[in-house]
């Protein structure tokens, strides 16, 4: 049984998180989909061979950035993780990760 709105895409496989954190976070995988292809922003992931994109939503008084973590494999592309950012998040700077969702990426990385 799949999720409402997640296509099956051989070239592209969501993870479980990854269709936990886009329904707590309200996304759409359209809307993820144009994060993935057109990125403001292009940052090296925290985990291993993981890259992280960002595009900024919300408006000039209530900034916030839609975060999207993912990893090319040999056949196709592996989203891991995506997030709302409140805010603008610093330049040069680790990746900005909420702590839940840190929690959740080593629970999965270890049980790999």
């Amino acid at each position: 049984m799949g999720l409402r709105g997640f296509k099956k895409d051989e070239r592209i496989q969501w993870t479980k998180h990854a269709k936990e954190k886009r329904r707590q976070y309200d996304l759409s995988e359209r809307r993820l989909m144009r994060v993935l292809r057109r990125p403001v922003r292009i940052e090296k992931g925290i985990a291993p061979g993981t890259t992280a994109v960002m595009q900024r939503t919300g408006t000039k008084k209530h900034p916030t950035e839609i975060w999207l973590m993912y990893q090319k494999t040999k056949k196709a592309i592996r989203i891991i993780s995506a997030w709302r950012y409140p805010g603008i998040s610093p330049l040069g700077e680790p990746v900005p990760i909420p702590e839940d969702i840190l929690e959740e990426l080593d629970s999965i990385i270890k049980r790999e």
